[in-house]
């Protein structure tokens, strides 16, 4: 299970470059609210996170038409908590957007794994 969560963390610095690419972008350069950015940010890396978890982190037999409905179930509900993560930090709190950011995504790190190992990559 380490040897797992050390490859599902290195497929995460990946999507994760990615979320934070998109979300510095679309807040400095076109002004967009840091919730909305962060959310389009995780959903466009989540593709690439799905491709490299199917093959590199979990080595997965399971179809596509399975795996990949698993896997939108968790990085939905994982979207979910990244943006309440970010609004309420960013918000009320009055925290910088990376700063939060770097919390949410934390939070999320142990979220999608879980539910990835145990759920949607899971060998039968």
């Amino acid at each position: 299970m380490l040897e797992k969560f050390f490859k599902f963390s290195l497929v995460g610095v990946t999507a994760t470059a990615i979320h934070y690419l998109v979300l510095v972008a679309l807040v400095e350069s076109l002004a967009v609210n840091a919730t909305l950015a962060s959310s389009l940010g995780f959903a466009i890396s989540s593709a690439v996170n799905y491709r490299l978890n199917y093959r590199f982190t979990f080595n997965s037999s399971k179809r596509h038409s399975e795996a990949y409905i698993r896997f939108l179930c968790i990085a939905t509900a994982g979207l979910v908590l990244n943006a309440i993560a970010i609004a309420i930090l960013t918000g009320p709190l009055g925290w910088y957007y990376l700063l939060a950011q770097v919390i949410a995504t934390v939070c999320v790190l142990f979220w999608n794994f879980t539910g990835n190992l145990l759920w949607t990559f899971k060998e039968v």
